[in-house]
């Protein structure tokens, strides 16, 4: 059975915080906030979490996983990032925005679109989400939260512990979040190609 912890949307309480980094250090897989509904969270290193997260949402090989980082300083290290990309990415962040590009060494190749060795990175707006990585430290591997046959996102916690809490460790209440997902945003072509039209605005890509 998974715990449950109420983290306020505006303020998130430190202790809690850090509570929930304390699981993800120790392998845990989280339901989290961002500003595009809710999430599936684990550790970079967590093999076996990854693992149960794509059990949670039976992905495949082609699945984009997002790193989801707390500014643009951890973009070089995990994607190659052209000097147009990156104005598209700074403009457009934080934001409802998930950006697919070449993934360095630095990813596991677990982690990679198999064919292509793409990888999907974004910077959230939300505060629960940006006070976890602040206090992880580091990027989070992250998917937004769509059960099998949804082409939306869970926004409501108290559901979301219905249908999967003894499938995860950690669900965080961090208020009821729109069904969006974000916008997916392939900048590894010569122009930027809209993947997937969700909660941010395509203007800026089109």
């Amino acid at each position: 059975m998974s715990q449950f912890f109420y983290i306020h949307g505006d303020n998130p309480q430190p202790r809690l915080i850090r509570q929930a980094v304390d699981m993800l250090n120790k392998g845990s897989v989280i339901v989290y906030p961002t500003d595009s509904g809710y999430a599936l969270g684990c550790r970079l290193e967590e093999k076996n979490a990854l693992e149960r997260i794509c059990r949670i949402r039976q992905l495949d090989g082609n699945h984009h996983f997002t790193l989801i980082c707390r500014d643009l300083s951890e973009l070089s290290i995990y994607a190659h990032v052209n000097n147009s990309a990156f104005r598209l990415i700074k403009n457009n962040t934080p934001g409802n925005y998930t950006f697919i590009l070449k993934a360095t060494k630095e990813v596991p190749r677990r982690l990679m679109n198999e064919k292509r060795k793409t990888i999907g990175l974004r910077v959230p707006a939300n505060s629960v989400a940006l006070a976890l990585l602040d206090a992880l430290n580091e990027p989070m591997i992250s998917t937004s939260l769509m059960l099998p046959g949804n082409d939306f996102t869970e926004s409501d916690p108290e559901e979301i512990d219905d249908r999967i809490g003894k499938l995860v460790d950690l669900i965080i209440h961090g208020g009821s979040l729109g069904q969006q997902p974000t916008t997916v945003v392939d900048l590894t072509g010569d122009a930027p190609e809209v993947i997937r039209e969700g909660a941010g605005s395509i203007e800026p890509f089109t």
